[in-house]
């Protein structure tokens, strides 16, 4: 008669180590956590203070009496920045997503004499600061008649978008398998329809990782957008940079932590909508590349 034979379970040691190394591992991470949202805490519960209960002391105590009349001022004075934002990030997001994907599909598939050296020029540019360029830029766009509107910031945006845009393409097509372009041509698909029937459909991770990335830079952007554009032009960064009770002694922090939470609204939202795929698409181009 055949006996049977018990499999030993873990040790209860092993098992204790496990649950406190979990346990410790949440603690951290809930304690980092607690570290990043505290000052979305202070920006939401001041937004929501009148202007005496705006003060040092009071700063992380819920409001006493709860008002929304500092967003209302706020959104009265960042709407016309805030759709100004809109029409500078959406363009300059798909255009620099589109030339970095074509670009990264030529580095990574249809090789070139010197594609190395043209590859490692577009990643220079990556390392080219602002403050380097900002006065000839400036002066070209005015001598071509192009300063005043979203236009200059759209180009900007585009322009220093590129780079990067190409990296993590050309790093997310180099794990395509070559012979599938190469059965592409077989079939007689030059380079574009190659592009757009073999290599676009697989491409949603590489967009989706550039858009969010080139939504963030041009919303968040200050410093090209003050030397570029006009008052009427001023995306949502320079306006609620106004906002700073400038005709006054006292300084309404009530209204400039309103204004700071609803400036940064959009790319919350972007993060926590698309926030996944990022995540996915970043680790495919660093990992496959």
């Amino acid at each position: 008669m055949a006996t049977r034979t018990s499999v030993p379970g873990p040790a209860p040691r092993a098992v204790a180590a496990g649950r406190y190394a979990q346990a410790v591992r949440f603690t951290v991470l809930l304690v980092i956590a607690v570290v990043f949202l505290l000052p979305m805490y202070m920006l939401l519960v001041t937004g929501f203070k009148p202007f005496s209960e705006a003060t040092a002391d009071q700063a992380w105590l819920l409001p006493q009496t709860w008002t929304v009349d500092n967003w209302i001022t706020v959104w009265g004075e960042l709407s016309p920045a805030l759709w100004n934002s809109v029409r500078v990030v959406v363009p300059s997001s798909i255009i620099s997503a589109v030339l970095g994907s074509l670009n990264g599909y030529v580095l990574a598939k249809w090789r070139f004499p010197y594609a190395d050296l043209v590859f490692t020029l577009f990643l220079f540019g990556m390392f080219i600061p602002y403050q380097a360029v900002m006065i000839p830029l400036q002066q070209m766009l005015v001598s071509a008649n192009l300063m005043g509107g979203v236009f200059p910031l759209v180009l900007a945006h585009v322009v220093y978008g590129i780079p990067i845009c190409t990296l993590i393409f050309r790093n997310f097509y180099a794990a395509i398998p070559d012979g599938i372009v190469e059965a592409g041509r077989v079939d007689g698909a030059g380079i574009l329809r190659t592009y757009a029937w073999i290599i676009l459909p697989v491409s949603a991770p590489a967009f989706a990782v550039t858009l969010i990335w080139q939504f963030t830079s041009a919303w968040n952007d200050f410093l090209f957008a003050v030397f570029l554009t006009g008052p009427s032009s001023w995306p949502v960064t320079v306006q609620l940079n106004n906002i700073a009770g400038s005709g006054s002694a006292a300084v309404p922090y009530n209204e400039q932590m309103a204004g700071a939470l609803l400036a940064s609204l959009p790319t919350l939202v972007i993060y926590l909508l698309l926030g996944r795929y990022f995540m996915r698409g970043l680790m495919a181009g660093a990992l496959k590349g």
